[in-house]
């Protein structure tokens, strides 16, 4: 342990026994026993990517498919009815796990890409013109960067950057000076898919709010760990993707005011998102079908709505627990191994730890861990701007979930030793 990674291991408490029973709920996951990368037990640690489905989710899945599949809301027979149910349905689990006021907030998408853009072409080309300027932060991935850029090239509005420090932490009074009258927006993620920073976005949102500036907060790393009220947080827009929260991929939702979505425009157009179509006028349909047009990934959003009951039967406190313990025990162990930095020491962090190994490329890092059965991510992370700011070409990122053990978290170690002696 050094002089940097110090302050960071003093917020992490002992592993508090009992807390979940980890080999039950891993009962619940067969990849985690059927799969063996190279004849050795799967260590899966790339959850900020991808993470795994549990077999309850995997049988709604099924069952649909098997007993209830049909297209959603035009057909008046029984499947037709039966799906309709199970989609809204759905839609109606997503406004109890985010606490939105209505079903209406929630618009299903098929990720956080695609809600972000919705909002970017519905509402930012709706509102913003040239000179007027977007927030956001140097941790933001790229699906947070690019749609507003593009908006910028096509409307001449400016994007302005808020710094990160050498923690990885965003500098708020740098935030808060950027907002002026020519602010009109702001897009901030919750929690950063390279370095595990929470943002404090209670107060980035309240600092938008006292400019009269919505804002979008991007949840893809949050949900699976943290509990989210959107009510409480005052946000305008939230979203997040089904598949990082042990969902099918494909599925995620878009969390809106309703005030602000019945201004917004359609993101896209074709099928269900009318109400009545001429050659001469289209009346478009009420939120938040005007945002869903066409046939939706329906199996996916049902399975979303699996996942979230999962997740919210072991409780999401429960959860963020075990995770900040494994977090703070695998921090502890790798800053033991000279020469590995870890990149990202924020004092409030979420399931991620990101690490350089010495002088070994995180490509040749991560396949040598594969020999091992461990599964991390390596590369830039959709994150440039983060590896530009603390100049590496890209990291190895172990990303944790409740399902992960202290002796995974062993596996990790040992393997990453290995690769220490294999390269010296």
């Amino acid at each position: 342990m050094n002089a940097v990674t110090a302050p960071l291991m003093a917020q992490f408490s002992a592993p508090a026994a009992g807390a979940l029973d980890v080999e039950r709920i891993r009962a619940d996951f067969p990849i985690l026993f059927n799969v063996h990368p190279h004849g050795k037990p799967l260590v899966f640690l790339d959850n900020a990517a991808s993470s795994q489905m549990p077999q309850q989710v995997i049988d709604r899945l099924v069952r649909y498919q098997t007993h209830e599949h049909a297209n959603i809301h035009r057909g008046v027979h029984t499947l037709s009815e039966i799906a309709t149910d199970a989609y809204e349905h759905a839609r109606g689990q997503v406004r109890k796990f985010l606490n939105a006021r209505e079903d209406r907030e929630i618009i299903f998408t098929t990720g956080t890409t695609e809600a972000i853009n919705l909002v970017m072409q519905g509402y930012g080309r709706a509102f913003l013109g040239a000179g007027d300027e977007i927030v956001i932060t140097w941790m933001e991935h790229h699906s947070n960067i690019v749609p507003w850029q593009m908006l910028c090239e096509q409307t001449g509005a400016i994007l302005r950057v808020a710094p990160i420090d050498d923690r990885g932490e965003l500098i708020v009074e740098a935030y808060q000076q950027l907002f002026n009258e020519r602010t009109r927006f702001a897009a901030v993620t919750h929690v950063s898919n390279a370095l595990g920073t929470i943002n404090p976005v209670r107060e980035l949102i309240a600092i938008a709010h006292r400019f009269n500036v919505p804002i979008l907060i991007d949840g893809a790393q949050a949900v699976p760990h943290l509990p989210v009220d959107v009510q409480d947080l005052d946000c305008d827009f939230y979203c997040f993707s089904g598949h990082k929260l042990c969902g099918p991929t494909g599925s995620g939702a878009l969390y809106g005011k309703a005030a602000l979505l019945e201004r917004m425009r359609p993101f896209k157009g074709g099928g269900d998102m009318i109400l009545s179509v001429t050659f001469e006028k289209t009346t478009y349909n009420t939120i938040p079908y005007k945002f869903e047009a066409g046939t939706p990934p329906i199996a996916a959003m049902i399975g979303l709505g699996a996942a979230i009951e999962y997740v919210s039967a072991i409780g999401l406190d429960r959860i963020a627990q075990h995770e900040h313990e494994l977090l703070g025990y695998a921090t502890e162990q790798l800053a033991r191994i000279p020469g590995v930095r870890i990149i990202g020491t924020a004092p409030q962090k979420a399931a991620v730890l990101s690490f350089y190994v010495g002088d070994v490329h995180p490509h040749d890092v991560g396949t040598l861990l594969n020999e091992e059965g461990v599964a991390v991510r390596t590369g830039h992370h959709c994150a440039q701007p983060v590896m530009q700011r603390f100049k590496v070409p890209a990291t190895a990122r172990a990303s944790f979930a409740f399902y992960n053990t202290f002796d995974e978290v062993d596996v990790l170690a040992a393997a990453i030793r290995k690769v220490q002696k294999l390269f010296a």
